[in-house]
């Protein structure tokens, strides 16, 4: 391998970004995904939201952080994502 090829960006594989709602159990997090829709006959934009149970191991996380998260292997019933890294902290006002 070259040392460009060895250099190269990791492929993004369906990232997103949520904030953390709760702490719950050991090593997860559900985390609300907020997105904007278009809705197919007025064309508004509608927003949604998806609650995800994501797996954070040492559970450093905590309410209202804004984290992102990648699919993974199904751990549990509800959990199939996994934290990547924090992206920012939440600050109490």
């Amino acid at each position: 391998m070259t040392d460009t090829q060895q250099q190269a960006k990791p492929v993004s594989r369906g990232t997103r970004t949520g904030i953390v709602r709760s702490v719950s159990g050991k090593d997860t997090a559900n985390v609300a995904v907020n997105t904007l829709v278009k809705h197919p006959q007025y064309g508004k934009y509608v927003r949604r939201r998806t609650n995800l149970a994501v797996h954070c191991p040492g559970n450093d996380v905590q309410p209202g952080d804004v984290v992102e998260i990648v699919p993974c292997r199904r751990l549990s019933k509800t959990k199939s994502w996994r934290l990547t890294r924090v992206v920012r902290r939440y600050e109490a006002r």
